[in-house]
């Protein structure tokens, strides 16, 4: 599969979404480059900014199987992995699923719940499995988490610890559309849209997908890219504001998604803007302010624009 085919599924697939979602084109091309990657993504915004219906579309417009959870403080590791029911007309146990056994899971207001279930996510995240009663369950490699939270109402919130957000590929900040695009968006109902009301039809399927992630994969990145990305990950860790900078996955992450959203612009070849463009969504949540910096009221993305600005790019 070359480029070309690649990037003409990406305009299927953002064709699709776009029948119900207005004004999120930025959002959307990182939620492509993700589902290229195979990486999680955590979408933050207020609500009512389609974070929902943006993957739902998502998964849609590539067939997968879509499972949501609603994240609340009463739920527990067993409400989201399942467990192992005892049948008594057969005296054996019998495994009950969980939500987590889908393709593309949305995982709503993940902050809303306890630390315990939080983490029940982590090792499906990390190695696309899960383990109930000591067995090992796979999930497929199509398996991919997209959580949201809300970040106006942190009453009785639990905030996702730095082990469980390194894991997301992504941290997507996601606005209100403005101008025209917002007045096309209130066409609506006063319920909200409904996905069934857009008539979305899947552009690839899942095996289509596996092979568009294969060429992804094989997209070679020269030495001044990588060198690039270097500079960019170990400048997070010498910067004066930050406490804790960038983990080493971290470039391994921006990386592929490098790749992925070369391939996305139609190109199998990298260049310094394709990093420019993708460094704060992979570096934002994985970067801790010191505590100086807290009180100047410095933020994450404002360090990592710097960075970006005094780190000399390839030519």
């Amino acid at each position: 599969m070359d480029a070309q085919e690649i990037h003409a599924i990406a305009e299927g697939i953002r064709s699709e979404v776009r029948k119900a979602v207005v004004g999120q084109d930025e959002v959307i091309e990182l939620m492509l480059t993700s589902l290229l990657v195979g990486g999680h993504v955590l979408l933050e915004g207020v609500p009512g900014t389609a974070k929902t219906l943006i993957t739902r579309a998502s998964a849609g417009g590539l067939a997968l199987q879509f499972g949501r959870i609603q994240f609340t403080p009463d739920l527990m590791p067993g409400d989201v992995l399942g467990t192992n029911l005892f049948n008594f007309q057969t005296n054996t146990f019998v495994l009950t699923k969980g939500p987590i056994f889908t393709q593309l899971l949305l995982a709503d207001e993940i902050n809303r719940t306890p630390p315990k279930t939080q983490a029940a996510l982590l090792q499906a995240m990390n190695e696309r499995a899960v383990t109930i009663d000591g067995k090992d369950y796979p999930l497929g490699d199509e398996f991919m988490v997209v959580a949201t939270q809300n970040p106006i109402e942190q009453q009785g919130t639990y905030p996702l610890p730095e082990a469980q957000l390194d894991r997301f590929l992504f941290k997507i900040i996601i606005h209100h559309p403005s101008g025209m695009r917002n007045g096309r968006s209130c066409a609506g109902t006063a319920t909200g849209p409904r996905l069934e009301d857009f008539d979305l039809r899947p552009v690839a399927d899942p095996a289509k997908l596996a092979a568009v992630r294969e060429t992804v994969s094989l997209v070679r990145l020269s030495d001044e890219i990588i060198d690039y990305i270097v500079d960019v990950n170990r400048s997070t860790r010498e910067h004066s504001s930050l406490e804790v900078g960038a983990s080493t996955r971290a470039a391994n992450m921006l990386a592929a998604s490098v790749r992925a959203y070369a391939m996305l612009q139609g190109r199998n070849f990298a260049i310094p803007d394709d990093v420019k463009a993708l460094a704060l969504p992979v570096l934002r949540h994985r970067l801790t302010l010191s505590p100086s910096a807290e009180i100047e009221g410095l933020t994450t993305d404002r360090i990592v624009r710097e960075i970006i600005d005094q780190t000399p790019a390839p030519r």
